[in-house]
């Protein structure tokens, strides 16, 4: 495992200190996922990872199906384990993998109380202070909890938001044996670190979301450079965040018009890894 730069790293927290800036209004209550994520006719629990001493606190889904399926670890954005992460994490076992959303700050609150109790506001100052060795390693224990469910298939990818997307981006060049990538609306890892990456990697980016959009020039130039495979889309119209903003009954056309085009693609990539 390589210990990302701290430069980098800072870089990636202020990435994520602008996505609170611009984005804790919009987050706000979220009633609508905790009522979706309650109608939902799939197996869900709450479970305990073990990364050595660390207990991570992660939220499991399954899918409707007799067949082995393929994982996948669903990365948090920095506002937490909020509802509607928990709702997309079942909203990927529908899809047809065994899901399980790591809360990255379990164990890591003042008063020892989950984390997924936070407000959204004060879960992001604590996420920036997060060592990378540590989610590196909380993200690979994950991994290999999912790969060892008999319900999976040993095919194992890693899909996160924003804060989430650069942290899945990231992982990538430390995990060899993920199945893909999937990175929306994330930021890449430094040019030097891309030659480790082993896995494809599938970027979903907004058209209006100019601070990201700007970097997947480099991003692309690095891992071509490298011979690595990255395709990215971008969806006109949509902003960061467009996925969340997508389900929510309030969200923009825009946003959730490329909600629905990004679940095309998943589904699409979930097909091949059965």
């Amino acid at each position: 495992m390589r210990t990302v730069s701290r430069r980098r790293f800072l870089g990636q927290g202020a990435a994520g200190a602008a996505a609170i800036t611009l984005g804790a209004r919009v987050v706000g209550a979220q009633e609508w996922a905790k009522a979706i994520l309650e109608k939902s006719p799939r197996k869900k629990e709450w479970v305990t990872v073990k990364n050595g001493a660390r207990n991570v606190d992660s939220f499991v889904a399954y899918p409707q199906s007799a067949a082995k399926a393929p994982g996948i670890v669903v990365i948090h954005e920095i506002f937490g384990m909020t509802d509607w992460v928990q709702n997309v994490t079942d909203e990927f076992a529908a899809a047809g993998w065994v899901a399980i959303a790591p809360d990255l700050l379990s164990g890591m609150t003042p008063d020892g109380k989950p984390a997924r109790n936070l407000a959204m506001s004060g879960a992001g100052g604590m996420i920036n202070k997060l060592p990378p060795d540590q989610i590196t390693a909380d993200l690979n224990a994950c991994v290999d909890y999912v790969k060892g469910l008999p319900s999976c298939n040993g095919k194992v990818s890693v899909v996160g938001f924003s804060w989430g997307g650069s942290q899945c981006f990231r992982f990538a060049t430390n995990r060899k044996d993920l199945a893909a990538a999937l990175v929306f609306y994330g930021s890449g890892p430094d040019a030097a670190d891309m030659a480790r990456i082993q896995a494809p990697v599938y970027g979903f980016y907004g058209g209006n979301d100019a601070r990201i959009g700007a970097s997947i020039p480099a991003t692309q130039q690095g891992m071509t450079a490298a011979n690595k495979v990255f395709e990215p889309v971008t969806y006109e119209g949509a902003g960061h965040g467009f996925m969340r903003g997508g389900s929510d009954p309030g969200g923009s056309e825009a946003d959730k018009k490329a909600r629905e085009a990004a679940w095309v693609r998943l589904k699409s990539i979930a097909g091949s890894q059965k």
